[in-house]
């Protein structure tokens, strides 16, 4: 596209120097209560967009491509182009066409870009996932040591970390940022990570990551002389907060959001889950995408935004500090002993609004009334919340609690500004209260009696014309007329009426006429509506100022509705599921009684099923070597262990009737098969490199969860990688682990290995078929049922009797010890001919073996009415 100024109207000359300034964003330009799109950047928004395409006037001989959309819609475009990987630059007009016109005839309407729509940038609750965070995240290394920062602007919300390169991938999974921030030129190191965590990159210049500038726009910013009041930050943290910060300052245009002060993270004060792992346990989103069906999905009782929030960031990182662990579960532990109380903290609760976005959208001045309000009454639900609390409870909760009060100054100004029910957007007016400013109120009065005025002087000019239909009406071309139909118009154009009503305007059914009096009053009653609407906006930004001036203690109350949300959530859960609390310590114990999968069993429930609880221990030994059928219920054991670790250790309790859980480090899974075809690796090569991962990062405070190492490749290449597998994670991580896996073979290395115990699924045959017990029980499984489960499975009659055929010869060689498995498949009958129909005995009831040995003519009447009982009963 040129920018040649030959032959270019005004309007088109400002469009492209304001695109030139955005050549990777779509530029939606403001004209008047549209956003136009021309060129290259419309072609790609009505296709995205699936809207019409059509062409306004040339450029350089050339039509030019346009497309629109209105602007009171435009939120929801933002968030359909967004998804689909555009950036938008949101280009409005800064003043009005009477405004320009001053400067000139020609003169076109300034216009500026006001912001940047990105990922990572996203604050209005239409775009937004109330329940989620919406991080930016920021990566950087200086001089190999690697910091990784991230904000939420919907929130404030301001942390970072050290994060070295081997540890991105983890972090990234743990917080699905929706757009990551890294140096020109580094695109290529990151590239795999970043798209495996769903994140949009996006890349700036190395000015954006100097430390040195950083730590003075970071003072700048929070109007600090040192970051030494936050934290002890060092040169990578802060070039990593700084590239976040100018990313800000460029997609807001300088209207930085309300950002709180950055919260220094250590990396070993969480579990360290790795995104395989993560994927497969279903923490926040399940398998299949979204929240249905994970493990978040399934534990959310929450009433609030914010608390909902909050637990999705415990449950991504669990603590590994006892006494954070230790705090949170004592709230639970009163709240669950508090049934009623619970209950009446959550009615408080549903009455809170989201106050840290509403904070967000004030300050970056994309809030309205509404907001306000929602400030307000959270104010008030917070008072009532405080005095429903008793005075003693745990140090978490009564911390909290004091936060919620102390904001008496701010709410008696709001309650006293602020209709009930303010509207939307500010420029609507009416959200001020009566009483509250005197101006207003006789700015208010004149215009409200105007309006009466106008109603008496219909009445008058319906009785001077004698045309009774006559109305008064009001659009904003004409401003007030008197409008009636032709038939009464003709009289009223005709004398003595044409002296007093001045006919403007003829339509198809209507005639339109003023009066010099109606004029006069229209211009006091349009002056005294414009003007309130000035007082209004006027009192909008400086009650804005105040909420804004109070952003810390109002931070505070938000975190503090937080936390006794989650705490009155994972109580209620506790007692509606019947879960314990898990004693959890700096032992290697991991004993658990009567464990359960909380997933599973909330899906076992609806359809009426229980769930068949187990034991685990991993203390005496550490590592439990699984055996037993497919569908059994191996995964299902292997996974509810981890996932009892993990909310043990986000301090909420667990599915089970007893735990006890020494600190757990770091979680790994290998549970699953899946191909990564986008980087030509087949399901076992994800095997081995997801393997791989776990034996070379592993400690000994590790849990591991293996299901089936070895199974994509040959038999004994399969049992010779599982075997070593199992020996490494032995003897070398020394962490506890559940193994489970079909080769038999590797029960014997419970013999041989100290830290070795078998276990197994049991099941039981009946009549050729297998029922799952789903109980797990110390021991070995004698096979596998894999024939027992293909004919489950729906596999044809036929092809299970093949099965069974050649499996009874492959064993029967095996036994004897002499043929090799080829040998023995050539020697048996080829599969060419349809085999005979199976048949299969139906087998006899009871009943049917009872009736066998009666003789009905030697029955006594009293002997045969007990036979009936008898039958009746073997039913």
């Amino acid at each position: 596209m040129s920018t040649a100024k030959s032959n270019v109207t005004p309007m088109m000359a400002q469009y492209l120097e304001i695109k030139a300034a955005h050549p990777d964003a779509l530029l939606f330009y403001r004209m008047g209560d549209f956003y136009e799109m021309f060129f290259d950047d419309a072609v790609a928004a009505a296709e995205a967009l699936d809207i019409a395409l059509t062409k306004r006037g040339k450029h350089e001989g050339n039509e030019i491509p346009m497309c629109g959309v209105p602007h009171h819609a435009a939120e929801g475009y933002f968030l359909t182009l967004i998804r689909k990987g555009f950036r938008v630059a949101v280009c409005e007009q800064m003043e009005s066409p009477a405004e320009a016109k001053k400067r000139g005839y020609k003169a076109v309407v300034k216009r500026e870009v006001v912001r940047l729509v990105t990922p990572g940038t996203l604050t209005e609750d239409s775009l937004l996932d109330a329940r989620r965070h919406n991080f930016l995240a920021a990566y950087h290394v200086v001089r190999d040591q690697g910091a990784l920062a991230w904000v939420d602007i919907s929130t404030g919300a301001f942390h970072v970390m050290t994060c070295p390169g081997t540890m991105l991938g983890p972090e990234l999974a743990r917080l699905t940022p929706k757009e990551l921030i890294v140096v020109d030129g580094s695109e290529a190191d990151w590239a795999g990570l970043v798209s495996d965590s769903g994140a949009t990159m996006t890349t700036l210049g190395a000015a954006a990551f100097d430390s040195s500038a950083g730590e003075k726009r970071l003072c700048n910013l929070y109007k600090i002389g040192s970051l030494d009041a936050f934290g002890k930050f060092g040169r990578p943290e802060i070039a990593a907060m700084s590239a976040v910060v100018e990313y800000l300052e460029i997609t807001q245009k300088g209207n930085l959001p309300l950002l709180r002060p950055p919260v220094l993270e250590g990396q070993s004060a969480g579990m360290q889950i790795d995104a395989a792992t993560r994927k497969s346990l279903e923490l926040t989103q399940a398998i299949g995408g979204g929240r249905q069906g994970s493990l978040l999905h399934c534990i959310d009782r929450t009433v609030t935004a914010g608390g909902a929030r909050l637990l999705e960031r415990r449950l991504s990182s669990p603590s590994c500090t006892l006494s954070v662990i230790s705090g949170r579960q004592d709230s639970v532990a009163f709240l669950v002993e508090q049934s009623r109380l619970t209950a009446d903290i959550q009615d408080h609760l549903r009455g809170v609004y989201d106050l840290d976005r509403a904070l967000s959208r004030l300050a970056l001045d994309r809030g309205g009334p509404r907001d306000m309000a929602a400030v307000r009454n959270t104010l008030g639900q917070a008072i009532s919340l405080a005095e429903a609390l008793p005075d003693a409870m745990p140090n978490l909760l009564s911390t909290a609690a004091k936060d919620l009060t102390g904001h008496d100054r701010l709410l008696d100004l709001l309650d006293q500004a602020l209709i009930a029910e303010p509207p939307l957007l500010a420029r609507d007016g009416g959200f001020i209260a009566p009483g509250y400013d005197e101006e207003l109120d006789e700015v208010r009065t004149l215009r409200d009696e105007g309006r009466s005025v106008i109603a008496n002087m219909q009445a008058q000019y319906a009785e001077l014309s004698g045309v009774q239909s006559l109305k008064i009406k009001h659009n904003n071309v004409l401003g007030y007329f008197i409008e009636t139909t032709a038939t009464h118009a003709e009289k009223m154009m005709a004398a003595p009426l044409s002296e007093t009503f001045i006919h403007r305007q003829t339509t198809a059914n209507q005639v339109r006429f003023t009066t010099v009096e109606l004029s006069e009053i229209e211009t006091r009653i349009l002056n005294a509506g414009g003007r309130a609407l000035e007082i209004e906006k006027r009192l909008y930004s400086s009650i804005t100022e105040a909420i804004i001036a109070q952003a810390g203690p109002l931070g505070a109350l938000a975190r503090a509705l937080a936390e006794i949300d989650l705490a009155a959530a994972l109580s209620h859960l506790a007692v509606a599921e019947n879960w314990v609390r898990p004693k959890v310590d700096d032992s290697r114990a991991f004993e658990i009684t009567g464990g359960r999968h909380p997933v599973v069993e909330a899906a076992l429930q609806k359809d009426g099923a229980p769930f068949v609880a187990n034991d685990c221990g991993l203390t005496d030994a550490s590592i439990w070597l699984l055996t037993g059928p497919n569908m059994a219920g191996k995964s299902t054991f292997l996974r509810q262990n981890a996932l009892l670790a993990v909310l043990a250790q986000m301090g909420s309790f667990v599915p089970a009737n007893e735990a006890h859980i020494g600190i757990v480090s770091q979680i790994f899974s290998r549970v699953g098969a899946s191909d990564d075809l986008a980087r030509g690796r087949s399901t076992f090569m994800v095997e081995m490199v997801e393997t791989a991962a776990i034996l070379n990062q592993a400690n000994d405070r590790a849990l591991v969860i293996l299901d089936e190492i070895g199974r994509g490749t040959a038999t004994y290449d399969g049992l010779s990688i599982a075997w070593a597998t199992l020996e490494h994670l032995h003897d070398v991580n020394r962490c506890r682990a559940l193994f489970a896996t079909h080769y038999h073979e590797m029960s014997a290395l419970s013999a041989k290995l100290d830290g070795v115990e078998n276990a197994t699924v049991s099941v039981k045959e009946w009549e050729g078929d297998v029922i799952f017990l789903h109980e797990v029980k110390r021991g070995t499984a004698d096979r596998s049922y894999g024939v027992q489960v293909a004919r489950l499975a729906g596999l044809p009659p036929v092809v299970v009797e093949r099965a069974k055929v050649v499996l009874d010869a492959l064993e029967k060689g095996e036994r004897e010890g002499g043929s090799s498995s080829k040998a023995i498949i050539d020697d048996l009958p080829l599969f060419a001919a349809t085999p005979a129909p199976v048949t299969t005995p139906e087998p006899s009831s009871a009943v049917e073996d009872k009736l066998k040995d009666v003789l009905p003519d030697e029955l006594t009447p009293k002997e045969a009415l007990a036979l009936v009982y008898e039958l009746r009963d073997l039913l």
